[in-house]
C-alpha cells in the first residue's frame, strides 16, 4: 500500500468501510476513560470523512464536546479484514446531509425521521488508518494456520498496513 496514491487508498478505506459498514467508535472521558459502542455507517464519502446518524443528547457527544480525537474500529471476521482509524469527531447538525444519507434502517432508532429533534450527524475525520487484510476464506485461513503450524513456520498474516490520508 506504500506504492499507493492517495486516491487508491482513499479507495481501499472506501471499499472496506462499505463492506463492513458497522464500527466500534471509542470516545474518551476523564472520568470514565475509554467507551466504545457500535455505530452503523451512514456513509464514507469522496474525502474519507465518515459519516453517522446519532442523538445530540448521548454521552459520545458530551464526550467529544471535551476530546474529539476517537477511534474506529473496523472488523469483518468472515473475511478476515480489519481497520484501525483514528480520527477528529465533530457535530454537523445539517438537515440537507441528513436527507442525503436517510435511509429505512435510520428510521428504527430515531421513529420522528428527519424531523426527530435528538437527530444529528457525527463527521469522523480520518487522521491516521491501518488496515490487515488476509482476503482469505475462513477454510484458507484455517488450513495455513495448520500448514504453519504442522511445518514449524511462521504463519503469514495477509496484507498489513498503513492507508495515506
Amino acid at each position: 500500500m506504500n506504492d499507493w496514491s492517495k486516491t487508491e487508498s482513499l479507495k481501499f478505506l472506501q471499499d472496506k468501510v462499505k463492506e463492513v459498514k458497522t464500527a466500534m467508535l471509542t470516545t474518551y472521558s476523564s472520568e470514565k476513560g475509554f467507551n466504545s459502542r457500535p455505530m452503523g455507517t451512514a456513509d464514507i464519502d469522496d474525502e474519507g470523512n465518515i459519516w453517522f446518524f446519532t442523538n445530540e443528547y448521548s454521552p459520545k457527544i458530551s464526550e467529544i464536546s471535551v476530546e474529539n480525537t476517537v477511534s474506529l474500529t473496523y472488523s469483518d471476521v468472515a473475511n478476515h479484514t480489519y481497520l484501525s482509524i483514528v480520527a477528529e469527531a465533530s457535530v454537523v447538525d445539517d438537515k440537507a446531509k441528513m436527507k442525503e444519507l436517510w435511509s429505512p434502517f435510520i428510521q428504527a432508532f430515531f421513529p420522528e425521521g428527519l424531523n426527530d429533534p435528538k437527530l444529528t450527524l457525527l463527521k469522523v475525520q480520518p487522521t491516521d488508518a491501518e488496515y490487515w487484510d488476509s482476503n482469505s476464506s475462513s477454510m484458507v485461513v484455517l488450513f495455513n494456520l495448520f500448514k504453519a503450524v504442522v511445518n514449524g513456520k511462521h504463519y503469514d498474516e495477509g496484507k498489513h498496513g498503513k492507508i495515506a490520508l
